[in-house]
């Protein structure tokens, strides 16, 4: 499975960005997926995840009501929505694929159960 993530940029405190990860090389498609971040010197962190068919979603207390994850199943392309943005959501974001599991575990924003990463996208706000 490859993942390649993009649409990060620095933006000022209040703005948008829609960040991309488009997945290839597994035809079942059938995962859950999540975003993660990486601010400079701390820990990565689980933003938000789905499952399978979007039949749930799940987000970090800190992103609730701003970010929206979805994902687009024809095309393979898993989106976060992210709108007033604020200078603590500055991190590296990386997309990312649970292949064990289809559905929510509980453990759907932690980063050890995911098997396969993109190599992040930056984003900067100000």
């Amino acid at each position: 499975v490859q993942l390649v993530e993009s649409g990060g940029g620095s933006v000022q405190a209040g703005g948008s960005l829609n960040l991309s990860c488009a997945v290839s090389g597994d035809p079942s498609s059938t995962f859950v997926m999540g975003w993660f971040r990486q601010p400079p010197g701390k820990e990565r962190e689980g933003v938000a995840a789905i499952e399978s068919g979007a039949s749930r979603t799940s987000y970090a207390d800190s992103v609730q009501g701003r970010f929206t994850i979805s994902q687009d199943k024809d095309k393979n392309i898993l989106y976060l929505q992210m709108n007033n943005l604020k200078p603590e959501d500055t991190a590296m974001y990386y997309c990312a694929v649970d292949h064990a599991h289809a559905r929510f575990t509980g453990d759907e924003l932690k980063d050890w159960q995911y098997s396969y990463w993109g190599h992040g996208t930056q984003v900067t706000v100000s």
